[in-house]
C-alpha cells in the first residue's frame, strides 16, 4: 500500500472510474469510460424503491470516438442506473461534443455544450480524464506506427516522439515536476531549456 496505514475506519462510499482507449478497425479511436458509485448498505429511494447494498447508485457510460487529429467525431452516453428516473434524459445531449478537438480549452468548451441542466454532473466529471486518456492512447499509437519498432530505439527516443505528437517541448515543459525546467528529464531531452544546477545528476532512462 503506497499510503501510510490508515486509522480504523469503515467504508461508506466507493466510486470507480475505468477508462479504456481502443484503436478501431476503421482507423478511429474509441475512448470509453464507466463510472459507478456504490455504498455498502441499502437505503430507500423514491424512484427505485430500494437500492441494495453494493448496487450501483450511478452506473454511467461515456464513449468518445476520436480521430488521429484529436477531433471528436461521435460521442455517446448511457445512464444505466441513476438515483432519479429523469437522469437518463441527459445522456443524449452528450452527442453535442462531436466536432470538438481535444486540445487546450477542450474542457471549457465541452462543459459549456453540456452545461447545467443540459447534462449530468457525473458524466461531465469524466471528461477531463477521458481527454487525458485520449492523449495517452492516440499519441503513443501514432509514435509507434511512425517508428515501426520503438523498443530498440530506447525509452527517450520513443518518449520524445510521443512528446512531439503532443506539441513538443513548448506544450510539455513546465506542466509537472518531471518536466520542470530544472528536471534531469528536461536536461537530457531539451538541454537548451534546462535551468537547474549544472552538476545535477542525470536519472537513468530505466528509472523513468
Amino acid at each position: 500500500m503506497p499510503l501510510t496505514p490508515p486509522a480504523a475506519r469503515e467504508t461508506l462510499h466507493t466510486r470507480r472510474i475505468e477508462i479504456n482507449g481502443y484503436r478501431r478497425a476503421d482507423g478511429l479511436f474509441d475512448i470509453e469510460g464507466r463510472l459507478t458509485d456504490t455504498k455498502p448498505y441499502g437505503f430507500p429511494n423514491h424512484d427505485r424503491g430500494y437500492v441494495a447494498p453494493n448496487e450501483p447508485i450511478h452506473d454511467l457510460w461515456l464513449r468518445m470516438t476520436v480521430s488521429e487529429r484529436m477531433e471528436i467525431v461521435d460521442c455517446e452516453a448511457a445512464s444505466d442506473l441513476t438515483p432519479y428516473a429523469v437522469c437518463p434524459k441527459a445522456a443524449p445531449n452528450f452527442a453535442a461534443l462531436a466536432g470538438l478537438h481535444i486540445r487546450p480549452g477542450f474542457l471549457r468548451e465541452a462543459t459549456n455544450r453540456v452545461r447545467g441542466t443540459l447534462g449530468c454532473t457525473h458524466l461531465r466529471e469524466m471528461l477531463q480524464q477521458m481527454a487525458t486518456t485520449a492523449y495517452q492512447t492516440i499519441n503513443p499509437a501514432r509514435a509507434r506506427q511512425e517508428m515501426k519498432d520503438p523498443e530498440p530505439a530506447g525509452s527517450d527516443r520513443f518518449d520524445a516522439k510521443i512528446a512531439e505528437k503532443m506539441g513538443g517541448a513548448p506544450a510539455i515543459v513546465g506542466t509537472c515536476l518531471a518536466y520542470g525546467t530544472d528536471s534531469p528529464v528536461v536536461r537530457r531531452r531539451w538541454p537548451h531549456l534546462y535551468t537547474g544546477p549544472a552538476d545535477e545528476a542525470e536519472v537513468p532512462a530505466a528509472a523513468e
